[in-house]
């Protein structure tokens, strides 16, 4: 976790003030993903994380945020990967899930931060809806603002590589 935190700071991704969230509520603090998502070290520091807990598995990236995250992660691991998209796309092949996905295949989400959790449950919901099986995620920074609870509700296991506290612990 420390590397993970380090790598988080270097990359200037912690931001204090106030800001508006995605969902509406406010923070003191903003994670800025495109920060952590666009620096190579911190990218290198989260794909080699991700890989190491996927143990084997193919990889899910939440579009948009965790569409980087999954692809690093694949190429660190020699993981394959695939993309859920928050709508079926209106164009070309209408994928609402992008790349190879076998029926009963099982998949590890990845996500960059969870506030409420509602991406990362839709996109475990469409995974599941293209027979996918889920039954885990891994998330760069857990808020602890809901989300955890929301997924695991959905029947899946959330692991956070740094959370919230972990986050205010360390400025």
């Amino acid at each position: 976790m420390t590397d993970i935190l380090d790598a988080l700071r270097a990359a200037d991704a912690v931001r204090y003030g106030e800001f508006e969230l995605s969902h509406g509520g406010t923070s003191d603090y903003y994670v800025d993903k495109y920060r952590f998502e666009t620096d190579p070290d911190c990218l290198r520091a989260i794909a080699d994380a991700f890989a190491e807990r996927a143990r084997g598995t193919k990889l899910a990236g939440v579009a948009l945020g965790g569409v980087p995250l999954a692809a690093a992660a694949s190429v660190a691991g020699g993981l394959p990967y695939v993309i859920a998209r928050k709508q079926r796309k209106e164009y070309g092949t209408g994928n609402v899930i992008e790349g190879d996905l076998e029926a009963g295949e099982e998949v590890v989400v990845v996500e960059d931060v969870v506030t409420t959790g509602t991406s990362l449950v839709d996109a475990v919901e469409a995974l599941r809806s293209a027979g996918a099986t889920v039954e885990r995620a891994l998330v760069v920074v857990d808020r602890e603002e809901g989300g955890r609870e929301a997924v695991e509700d959905a029947g899946v296991e959330m692991e956070a590589l740094v959370t919230a506290s972990d986050l205010l612990d360390a400025q």
